[in-house]
């Protein structure tokens, strides 16, 4: 039983990339996203989002998580796992961001909200990753 939450819980992920790794979100008297690691049962770590978390879902690409968020800020946010780091905050809706899907290809979500709008974002873009720079010229093959 993991009891660290000081409001309902309101959003359960767990990690595609480490075995275990569970992150859990508090409503708004809590406001804070949580990290298990459920096969120790040890608490991990923990960041205060200033707002109600009201859904979490990992990266199937790379180690983040987005979460969406309710009162007071009702916005999108992703995380770079295990830094915390936060990468990109989402705004748009006008209230309570209610429910997150991963679109099939694992690049974007859509998200809807209580304003009865749908949002989609690119929040998880291959794209968007830094790619190294390829010389025009290969050293290893011959010029003829």
């Amino acid at each position: 039983t993991f009891t660290d939450h000081q409001a309902a819980v309101k959003a359960l992920a767990w990690s595609p990339h480490v075995n275990g790794l569970l992150a859990s979100g508090g409503g708004t008297a809590d406001k804070s996203i949580r990290f298990w690691n459920t096969l120790t049962g040890q608490a991990l770590q923990s960041i205060n989002t200033a707002s109600q978390v009201c859904n979490l879902a990992w990266s199937q690409h790379s180690s983040e998580l987005v979460s969406t968020h309710g009162y007071s800020q009702n916005q999108i946010v992703l995380w770079k796992y295990p830094s915390l780091v936060q990468e990109a905050k989402l705004t748009g809706h006008k209230s309570r961001v209610l429910y997150l899907a991963t679109s099939p290809d694992g690049e974007s979500i859509v998200t809807g909200a209580g304003d009865e709008t749908l949002r989609f974002w690119d929040v998880f873009s291959k794209a968007r990753k830094v790619k190294e720079p390829k010389s025009v010229i290969n050293l290893f093959t011959s010029i003829r």
